[in-house]
């Protein structure tokens, strides 16, 4: 066996002190995250092996950590080819990640992520948004994602600095304490009328394993609401708010509207796609625009806007508007 792409700690016995980050999470998780470059299959080998002790006894691995735990963790010990590849790309882009940071303190952290960067890791993707930036920060001792957006939507992530963050964020979310705006390029005129879309959604797996959402009525209740940003000659801006947060809400949404978001593969036409290519329009135009919640320690109310990146500004700028003759009800 050989331990030279494990962080070398990890070739001794470590005793490892819980404190108040980690009151109360499983400690399976607590594993998962600290040894993020072993596999999932062998954190759970560890534990059944009894290779991990908690205040010197075994544990199962969904036992709830307290704070002044001292987990003994055997040395780990695995096999080169076993082991995951570090994330490198994580500080190839470190300078676009550091400029795309909106706000941070001693709780939270919000980046203004690109389109195209997965959040994390997984599904053939071997580095994502929280694999960089705990690259870019490795004295940061806990950092989490608090929610999670499409690969290929832009915008607003929040990420917690402390688990106690993380919990807080994670009820105000379930509690509908949290207000989400997305920007949307859409095709055609979107109608004054249309400003909520109540249709349920179901996700439905095709041949060779993707994954699309359906309007379904044996699909989950999903709710957005609408409003015109501004009509073009082709297009509409228009910002919608999720009321309800299922896969691909927003885009299944607007396409059932028949003004599916330019640029998307999933649910927007080729033709249409590749008109938007010619003024500009190569990414899915889908954009986390602001986002209001309370903060975790002071509890005060906070938004955090995002601005649009260039490109996509230069679309909006660029093309003609639609007069108000033109415009129809």
């Amino acid at each position: 066996m050989q331990m030279s792409k494990l962080d070398p700690k990890f070739s001794v016995v470590q005793y490892l002190d819980i404190d108040e980050n980690h009151h109360n999470q499983r400690v399976d998780n607590y594993l998962l995250t600290l040894l993020k470059r072993v596999p999932k299959s062998h954190v759970y080998k560890l534990c059944r092996k009894g290779e991990v002790r908690v205040n010197k006894k075994r544990v199962k691995p969904d036992y709830r950590l307290q704070e002044g735990d001292i987990i003994r963790l055997a040395p780990v010990k695995m096999d080169e080819k076993t082991v995951k590849p570090i994330a490198t790309a994580g500080l190839f882009m470190k300078d676009q990640i550091l400029d795309s940071i909106l706000y941070q303190d001693d709780f939270i952290l919000v980046i203004n992520k690109p389109s195209g960067l997965a959040v994390h890791g997984g599904s053939g993707i071997s580095l994502g948004l929280i694999e960089s930036l705990r690259q870019i920060f490795p004295e940061q001792r806990y950092l989490e994602l608090v929610h999670r957006l499409d690969r290929d939507t832009s915008g607003v992530v929040l990420l917690a600095k402390k688990r106690s963050a993380l919990t807080y964020l994670h009820e105000c979310f379930r509690a509908k304490k949290v207000n989400k705006q997305y920007w949307c390029f859409v095709k055609g005129t979107w109608p004054n009328r249309v400003t909520l879309v109540d249709a349920p959604l179901k996700k439905n797996d095709l041949q060779g394993g993707e994954r699309i959402v359906v309007v379904d009525e044996e699909g989950k209740s999903s709710q957005t609401r609408f409003r015109i940003l501004k009509r073009y000659e082709r297009y509409t801006w228009v910002e919608a708010s999720p009321i309800t947060g299922r896969t691909h809400q927003i885009r299944v949404h607007c396409a059932s509207q028949g003004h599916p978001i330019i640029g998307d593969v999933k649910y927007c036409d080729e033709p249409t796609n590749k008109i938007a290519k010619s003024v500009g329009v190569k990414r899915l135009f889908l954009h986390a625009a602001s986002l209001r919640f309370p903060h975790p320690d002071t509890r005060e109310s906070m938004e955090i806007k995002a601005p649009l990146d260039n490109k996509l500004l230069q679309v909006l700028n660029n093309l003609p508007e639609k007069t108000a003759q033109n415009r129809k009800p």
